[in-house]
């Protein structure tokens, strides 16, 4: 029946438990390898003790047939939902996971009664800032790093959103 299921409606959407860290750090781990040759450095989500995190924080996997594929880790803050980290493992990449993940931290800030999303990245991560501004986010601000990263803030209202 669970087969059947997830067919019909794809990857089964769930919180994360301690159980799940050591996999949701090779899914990061995994989904951030690209970028490093490019910043030079492993991404900040890829150095993580998700078995901290998956205590202190909101992760919600997606997996399909028992395996984990993608992730979304969120922090609520005063006014405000933090996405942490999300990450969809490269064989899983373009099929609307991250799109899906995405719409599910608008709907945990709805559910926080929090009006934004935000979120913060790499200036040398491109792709993914842009993919963000399709998503509606806009820059706020940028902030270099006493080690010299740049780091893009973004956030959206969720105002707009029908609940």
């Amino acid at each position: 029946m669970t087969d059947t299921i997830e067919t019909a409606i794809g990857p089964v959407l769930r919180r994360a438990t301690v159980a799940d860290a050591d996999v949701i750090a090779a899914v990061t781990d995994a989904a951030y390898a690209k970028w490093v040759p490019i910043i030079g450095r492993k991404p900040v989500p890829m150095l993580v003790d998700y078995a901290v995190a998956v205590r202190d924080h909101l992760i919600d996997v997606l997996e399909s047939d028992g395996t984990i594929i993608a992730l979304i880790e969120l922090v609520p803050e005063p006014g405000c939902l933090v996405i942490e980290n999300i990450a969809v493992l490269p064989a899983h990449a373009g099929r609307g996971h991250g799109r899906r993940l995405m719409a599910h931290a608008d709907s945990v800030a709805a559910d926080h009664r929090l009006g934004r999303v935000r979120l913060y990245t790499n200036r040398k991560m491109t792709s993914n800032i842009a993919l963000y501004q399709q998503l509606g986010f806009a820059i706020d601000h940028e902030e270099v790093k006493d080690d010299g990263r740049t780091i893009v803030h973004m956030s959206r209202s969720i105002a707009a959103i029908d609940r």
